[in-house]
């Protein structure tokens, strides 16, 4: 019987995923050579330094798409790859290489994440090579990315496998990682969602408890008094594809459109860096990440690591960036305060005191070199002409400003002025998710002058996009999607909106709210949404008119637990026990509805606490990039 934990500890699943990850290696004995897939490096450097890789037998690391060197490989090579076929067939073709190629015996380990996959073991077979490797499975589940935050960091969020190839991977794996926290944490006692994949996840997830009553996995699960969860609720990325495709305007939420932001990491221009880092050798690094895609060299940009564990971009991250140089400016005034302490040390105590105070004021010092450096360079890329204007259509689009041929003419004008593909395609989205598509005559002009600015090879962008229903002509895009009826029942534009002060979640964007956040609201806090909503009746119950204007089921499923655990769950309740609401993002979240669903968890700080999952960190670059991936170089192209 597993002992309950009724408080969510990261610090816990960092130490579980990687004690798993270590007795797997142990498994191998002697030193070893460790060829990674890339998709997985971010993972296990969240959990793993080299140097604990290292005492565990691991001597070098390859990249699975390289192979490893032959002169400095191990007789024992371990595999960790994601159990696809693509992956499969090239560690096929390597032991076979290998095998033919070298004088040593060698032998071989295959870690499949998250798990054997029965498809995976077929080509080994077929290729003849089953008999040659050892095969296991590594399920790390969720990695703290913050005490709030936790991503199973999926490659591209699973937002293609699930909505470009149709793969059922993503809910799978979702699946596996919300029910290994049900097993430590409890149940979730009420499972509530919107959207089609997140049903199914639902479903699954029901599935899974059922068949573990039924069978001897019932001792694995937690069988104490209570359980740390309220609900779960499931919001599946379908269900809001107009906000990821919005730019961020919080601080976090920019430096990743401007940046990127990877495995709480952002890699930005050296002379930032060296500037906030004047004393640091040029080729020095910032960066915990354990496992480099590269050894560090004279580079024209550095990795920087972005968390909580610097408290300036704790407090900046979430900020609407037009107040973030006023809060810099304040961190710098205190500051300077606190070395002006030096002065009024006159005893050795208080010297001592002082000294004891410096090293933290120098790193504050740092880092507000660093984020007044990285705030100037965003602000330098936002005060463009094409940012603003691109930016004022947004804006116009969702709040229903402007008529769309105006909007149009100044799409229009940004294509002739060469603005970048991906940043019009974004802007080409969000107007047919908010107006219901485009006129016919209107779509067929912009992929005409998209084709001739930007090459023909994008019919292919043009027609993915299309099929995962982001640009499309009216009446044949997503039917059920009704942005128009949303915008006021939702409450999604607020005017006058109070950056400085916010009192909504529409401060992120400047006045738009997330409809993904409206609909955790609409769940956890009806009350922020206006009378209308406040009246209705507990979880979607008289919501039905407003959830038919949004993509896929809507469900509320209630999971029984053991019955003394729900005895002790009514009394504990009695008692102002304070539980957690799970919201997990099927498909993606960004940073942007992250920074709203912390302003709610600060309002109900009395009542809950909120733990935000999703199957990675999205944004609409990377949405858009799904669709362009797809098109060959000139290079790949048959002439």
């Amino acid at each position: 019987m597993t002992t309950i934990l009724t408080t969510i500890n990261p610090k816990a699943l960092k130490v579980d995923a990687l004690a798993s990850f270590l007795q797997l290696l142990e498994s191998v004995r002697g030193k070893k050579s460790l060829i990674l897939d890339r998709t997985l490096s971010a993972p296990l450097s969240h959990i793993a330094r080299f140097s604990v890789l290292q005492e565990h037998g691991v001597d070098n690391i390859f990249w699975l798409d390289d192979g490893p060197q032959k002169d400095t490989v191990q007789r024992n090579i371990v595999y960790l790859i994601r159990g696809d076929i693509k992956n499969a067939r090239i560690v096929c073709d390597q032991v076979k290489r290998i095998i033919q190629t070298s004088d040593v015996d060698h032998d071989f380990n295959v870690f499949l994440y998250p798990r054997r996959m029965l498809s995976v073991e077929k080509i080994f077979e077929e290729e003849g090579v089953l008999g040659d490797v050892t095969i296991s499975e590594w399920n790390l589940g969720f990695i703290p990315l913050e005490e709030d935050v936790f991503s199973i960091e999926l490659p591209n969020s699973g937002f293609k496998d699930m909505y470009l190839y149709g793969l059922p991977t993503t809910v799978s794996f979702a699946a596996l990682s919300l029910n290994a926290l049900q097993k430590q944490y409890g149940v979730y006692p009420r499972i509530i969602g919107k959207g089609n994949n997140a049903k199914k996840l639902c479903d699954l997830l029901l599935r899974m408890r059922q068949e573990s009553q039924a069978s001897s996995e019932q001792a694995e699960w937690a069988k104490g008094d209570t359980t740390a969860f309220e609900q779960l609720v499931i919001i599946e990325r379908s269900t809001d594809m107009v906000t990821p495709l919005m730019t961020q305007l919080t601080y976090e939420g920019l430096i990743d459109e401007v940046f990127g932001i990877s495995n709480s990491q952002a890699e930005i221009p050296s002379a930032i860096y060296t500037a906030a880092n004047p004393k640091l050798p040029p080729n020095a690094s910032s960066s915990s990440s354990v496992i480099s895609s590269a050894p560090i060299t004279d580079r024209k940009t550095r990795k920087i690591v972005l968390d909580s564990n610097d408290g300036l971009f704790a407090t900046l991250r979430d900020l609407n960036f037009a107040v973030v140089g006023t809060t810099l400016n304040k961190a710098a005034r205190k500051l300077n305060e606190e070395y002006e302490g030096r002065h009024q040390a006159k005893t050795v105590s208080q010297i001592k005191e002082f000294v004891g105070k410096l090293g933290g004021l120098q790193a504050e010092h740092q880092s507000l070199r660093l984020h007044t450096n990285l705030a100037e360079e965003i602000m330098n890329r936002t005060q463009t002409e094409f940012f603003n204007r691109a930016l004022e259509v947004q804006q116009n689009l969702v709040a229903s400003g402007l008529d769309t041929s105006t909007l149009n003419q100044t799409i229009e004008e940004l294509i002739a002025r060469g603005v970048a593909i991906d940043a019009v395609l974004r802007l080409l989205a969000v107007e047919c998710l908010t107006s219901g598509g485009m006129k016919e005559k209107d779509l067929a002009q912009f992929k005409r002058l998209i084709l001739n600015e930007y090459g023909y090879e994008h019919i292919l962008t043009l027609s993915i996009l299309q099929k995962l229903d982001l640009i499309y002509a009216r009446g044949k895009g997503y039917s059920q999607f009704q942005f128009t009826n949303l915008r006021k029942t939702l409450r999604l534009i607020v005017d006058d909106v109070n950056e400085q002060a916010p009192d909504d979640i529409a401060y992120v964007y400047s006045g738009y709210a997330p409809l993904s956040i409206r609909l955790v609201q609409m769940v956890i806090q009806k009350r922020a949404l206006g009378t209308r909503i406040s009246s209705l009746g507990s979880g979607w119950r008289g919501a039905e008119d407003i959830l038919r204007n949004i993509n896929g089921e809507h469900f509320d499923e209630l999971q029984k637990g053991e019955e003394r655990a729900l005895r002790a769950r009514a009394m504990l309740n009695a008692k102002k026990e304070k539980k957690t609401v799970v919201v997990f993002f099927l498909g993606g979240v960004t940073f942007t509805e992250i920074a709203a669903l912390r302003f709610i968890a600060k309002q109900e700080t009395e009542r809950r606490n909120i733990l935000i999952l999703t199957t990675g960190i999205i944004d609409g670059k990377e949405i858009i990039k799904t669709a362009m991936d797809q098109v060959p170089s000139v290079g790949q192209m048959d002439v």
